[in-house]
């Protein structure tokens, strides 16, 4: 409930006033942060134009067909004002049906005598103006205005300020509630998509698990008979611990895929992360004798990122390209810049490319679906089909996008772009 009453401002007759006016609450309404602001723009202009001290404003809400009260202004009491009208309620019925402001005071409709004592019975007190907010013909939301007191009847200039400013009020809200429902409709396809992804997921977990149980199963089975062959033990044993790796390892990262995480984002140094994460594999590539060449961009603007998970991304993307690369000899190039869109929006971009295998065609456009993997030996290093997977969502939580480029023999190349702080 806004707390404040409005001013007892005088409103001129002056087209050039009433324009001044009509224009600043557009303004007022243009760039709403919230349905809360907006509802209390809307109340507030409609109070201080009518010099009401009371209001409240009523939204429709579809899934249950009836108008509810979202926001009040001064003092409304709710034996004045129902919190809640159903569509058969006659003050939604007029308003529904008339499309323009009931004011039984005032010059509209007093000259409209057939209507007159309709109007009135429709009204919580003979003290109120009800202003119908409509789109497309359809009665989005209204106002209800309250005075305890007798007021003047509303002149004609100020009844077509406030029937055009209930018009900019309707639009703004109309925009307000698409773009309200369009995010959840997305968060709901997000959702969706995770759990698609999700079953099957657990098509693939029953798979992938399937040849390290059984090779743990046979040496728990011939253990206690072949106690005595340290051949025997000491192979099994070294099998079985890298299957109980893997199927730790597919556990974690199915865990990591099903539990959404928002990002938590801050204002971080993209080169400062790609430098940490290539610190970690230096060591690993420098025994495979494969080098390593950055090229990062002085001038690469700052993002807001998740820096834990924007590593994890880079981290799984280099060590898949170490892997692709073999025992060497070979290069892996990670380079950072960045570019504006044509509507002048600023990213960064990386590229790590290698001189690794590459990928075939026809795997390409398969590359991030859940447990698709080329990695098919039963190692330490044996891929689960899920870091890519996981890379790719994390990718689009940033708002950002994860390209690969691949040529069988020549090596891949994989693209992140990420908006950036404007400068």
């Amino acid at each position: 409930m806004i707390a404040s009453t409005p001013s007892r401002t005088n409103l001129s007759s002056a087209p050039h006033e009433s324009i001044q006016t009509l224009t600043r609450f557009l303004k007022d309404v243009g760039h709403p942060t919230s349905l809360a602001c907006l509802a209390d723009q809307i109340l507030f202009n409609f109070a201080e134009l009518s010099r009401y001290p009371q209001g409240s404003l009523f939204q429709f809400e579809r899934e249950h067909r009836r108008y509810r009260q979202i926001r009040t202004f001064g003092q409304v009491e709710t034996v004045v004002t129902p919190s809640v009208m159903d569509i058969e309620h006659p003050l939604v019925h007029a308003l529904s049906s008339r499309l323009h402001i009931l004011n039984p005071a005032g010059p509209t409709l007093a000259s409209q005598t057939e209507h007159s004592a309709a109007t009135t019975d429709t009204l919580p007190s003979l003290h109120t103006v009800a202003i119908p907010l409509i789109t497309h013909g359809t009665l989005i939301a209204f106002a209800l205005l309250h005075s305890p007191a007798a007021q003047t009847a509303l002149s004609s200039v100020t009844i077509g300020l406030l029937t055009a400013m209930a018009q900019g009020a309707a639009n703004a809200l109309d925009s307000l509630l698409i773009y309200e429902d369009l995010r959840q409709s997305q968060s709901l396809m997000r959702r969706t998509d995770r759990l698609r992804s999700l079953e099957i997921i657990a098509g693939g977990f029953a798979h992938e698990i399937r040849n390290p149980l059984t090779s743990i199963k046979t040496f728990v089975q011939l253990a206690p008979e072949r106690k005595d062959d340290t051949q025997f033990i000491d192979e099994f044993s070294r099998i079985v611990l890298e299957d109980v790796n893997r199927i730790e390892r597919l556990v974690q990262e199915i865990l990591d895929y099903a539990r959404y995480m928002e990002p938590q984002l801050t204002d971080e140094n993209l080169n400062e992360i790609v430098t940490s994460c290539l610190y970690f594999i230096q060591v690993k590539a420098d025994s495979r004798g494969i080098k390593i060449e950055k090229e990062l961009a002085p001038e690469l603007p700052r993002g807001m990122l998740d820096r834990q998970q924007i590593k994890q991304v880079l981290l799984n993307l280099l060590l898949n390209a170490l892997d692709a690369i073999g025992e060497g000899p070979g290069s892996l190039r990670v380079r950072t810049h960045q570019f504006k869109k044509p509507d002048g929006t600023l990213f960064m971009q990386i590229d790590i490319e290698d001189t690794g295998q590459g990928i075939a065609p026809e795997n390409l456009e398969h590359i991030f679906d859940p447990f698709f993997t080329t990695k098919h030996t039963s190692t330490m290093n044996a891929g689960t089909g899920l870091g890519l997977t996981i890379a790719h969502q994390i990718i689009q939580e940033h708002h950002g996008d994860i390209r690969v480029a691949s040529a069988v023999g020549q090596g891949t190349t994989f693209r992140i772009t990420l908006p950036a702080l404007q400068q």
